[in-house]
């Protein structure tokens, strides 16, 4: 039996202003080493089991409702046809450099579904954190890639896209 709440098999919205709440309440640093390692084992394979059925490309714990500072991510194949590349479950993340170069796309959330809008991200950035085995993790990643753990960096600090565009729009009107 693990330590988390991992019977949970959705994702907490926007829709609910309880969970709304929880959404933007920053998450403190999670002490991974004194976590039984099945606990963790099993908590990254329910997120990435629950961000592969909700079609996300990322997801952060909080948006399952835990106080955890971790997210995991791995890119799509085109046309939404799967998964690309590593998959990443990073721990306690932070950004350490960022490139000057920024570009504008468009964002989507699974805790806020129906919407989206143009978010302003850096081109490449530079994240530190940890593994699962508390082991020192430090990637420069780019593109994509950059844009999404930005993104979920942005939950664990309590900032949802919405923060970030000026305009939303309903995915419908596209």
């Amino acid at each position: 039996m693990s330590i988390f709440n991992t019977d949970n098999s959705f994702v907490w919205t926007v829709a609910n202003a309880q969970y709304e709440k929880f959404l933007r309440t920053p998450v403190s640093d999670f002490d991974v080493k004194s976590t039984p390692r099945k606990d963790l084992d099993e908590l990254i394979k329910h997120m990435r089991r629950l961000m592969v059925l909700e079609n996300g490309v990322g997801l952060s714990a909080n948006q399952i409702g835990l106080p955890i500072r971790l997210f995991v991510c791995q890119l799509p194949l085109p046309k939404g046809q799967g998964y690309q590349g590593k998959f990443y479950a990073i721990f306690n993340p932070q950004i350490v450099r960022v490139s000057e170069k920024k570009w504008s796309d468009q964002e989507g959330c699974l805790s806020i579904p129906g919407l989206c809008g143009d978010v302003e991200r850096f081109y490449s950035i530079h994240v530190k954190g940890v593994d699962k085995n508390n082991r020192p993790i430090s990637i420069s990643v780019r593109g994509l890639l950059a844009r999404i753990m930005q993104h979920e960096i942005d939950h664990l600090n309590g900032v949802l896209f919405t923060d970030r565009t000026k305009k939303v729009q309903h995915i419908t009107e596209l």
